[in-house]
């Protein structure tokens, strides 16, 4: 009786651990998601405004 409690208490812990593990990687999953927009919605702003534009110049020799 007392290997079956310790298994359940290890397989609680392994289900908390895997929990906590997928939470994590869901939050970061959206924070590059978040960031990644962010950027989409800046770079389609300034792709239509020629005042961050380089001006061209001719190669020199």
């Amino acid at each position: 009786m007392h290997e079956y409690e310790l298994q359940r208490l290890r397989t609680s812990d392994l289900i908390r651990r895997a929990d906590h593990e997928r939470l994590v990687r869901e939050a970061a999953r959206a924070r590059r998601a978040a960031r990644h927009q962010a950027n989409t919605d800046t770079a389609e702003h300034e792709s239509h405004s020629r005042l961050f534009r380089r001006p061209r110049s001719a190669r020199t020799a």
